[in-house]
């Protein structure tokens, strides 16, 4: 099953739109062009306290793209066996996750807000919340 066999050198980094004008900047994100799923859900973190981490889990079936709407975070990536940190902190750059990577976002500026795109309706059953379970359902 690909989704297994996912790694961190899978999750991708994209350059979205970006608009340049007078009256200020705008970024259009439009379904299974700048990014590679349908978004079925959208939401967004913010007021994380300092030295707080968010995330801390994978997903089965989910795709996810990350954006540093405002300040910026870190997002620590976690395939099983290689680990790689990407720090986001652009407006107009998304980080997408595939299912079967565990991931956590660290490192928050003060006022950051993490606005993330989602393939699916919220689902329970579909995260993987245990690192140990994680192991496993990677083997």
């Amino acid at each position: 099953m690909k989704i297994k066999n996912n790694t961190v050198f899978n999750c991708e980094l994209f350059e979205l739109p970006h608009i340049n004008m007078r009256a200020g900047n705008i970024t259009p994100v439009q379904n299974l062009e700048e990014i590679p799923f349908e978004v079925k859900r959208v939401f967004y973190l913010y007021d994380i306290p300092g030295g707080i981490s968010r995330g801390a889990h994978a997903h089965k079936e989910c795709h996810q793209l990350l954006v540093a709407a405002s300040g910026s975070f870190e997002v620590l990536l976690d395939d099983g066996k290689v680990k790689k940190t990407i720090m986001l902190n652009q407006p107009f750059r998304g980080l997408h996750i595939p299912p079967g990577i565990w991931a956590s976002e660290i490192n928050f500026s003060s006022g950051s807000i993490c606005l993330v795109l989602v393939s699916h309706k919220y689902d329970a059953l579909d995260y993987i919340r245990d690192y140990d379970e994680f192991l496993k359902f990677k083997k």
